[in-house]
């Protein structure tokens, strides 16, 4: 069964805080690694991940969270390094290290992560240092965040919102302090879109 954006978040959080501690993190531990006030919509998103079989739960039992969707170590995520605009774009040539976490986790056979620079995403929950994970692709829907190359406009591969009108391309940051990006006729062949973003690993 698929997650939406925020189910999904809040799963890795809880499988990368039983990885890394051995037990479950609290509701106010999640609230603040999502930046939300109040636990309500945390405690409803719990309650998915229960009924669709992600997690399990003790009755009355306090950090009893447990991830249950397998997970095969054995594959990993290559996590690229800057991608300069106007190179050949390889992302096998770009990989600083491998991320143990499988590419099934995402639903997909084939990921690859980018390290995020900055607080243009912040909107989305998308913060400085965050790793977010890429599907390969050179399309996507409009309101997708992909991971995108301007040719002589970006310096390299950056994480935005596309957005598609009748004569021109938009790339949006999701913080109102960055202003869109927007290319019409010719120079709409500058955007390269390089995959979908599907999530992010974040480490503590």
């Amino acid at each position: 069964m698929e997650l939406t954006d925020r189910q999904l978040s809040i799963y890795e959080y809880i499988l990368h805080h039983h990885q890394k501690y051995a037990i479950a993190p609290t509701v106010r531990e999640i609230c603040d690694y999502l930046g939300l006030k109040g636990p309500a919509g945390v405690h409803r998103i719990l309650n998915v991940l229960i009924e669709k079989g992600f997690i399990e739960s003790t009755p009355g039992k306090k950090r009893s969270w447990r991830p249950m969707v397998p997970i095969d170590y054995d594959k990993s995520i290559p996590l690229a390094g800057p991608i300069a605009a106007g190179e050949p774009i390889s992302i096998q040539d770009h990989v600083d290290e491998y991320l143990p976490v499988a590419p099934s986790f995402y639903g997909h056979d084939a990921c690859f992560a980018v390290r995020v620079t900055g607080d243009s995403m912040i909107e989305k929950h998308i913060r400085n240092g965050d790793m977010a994970v890429i599907v390969p692709a050179n399309d996507a829907h409009d309101n997708s965040i992909v991971a995108v190359m301007v040719d002589n406009i970006l310096p390299e591969a950056t994480l935005k919102i596309i957005r598609r009108r009748k004569n021109s391309i938009e790339l949006h940051a999701a913080n109102p302090a960055y202003p869109p990006l927007i290319f019409r006729g010719q120079d709409r062949k500058r955007v390269r879109i390089l995959g979908k973003y599907v999530g992010l690993i974040r480490r503590e």
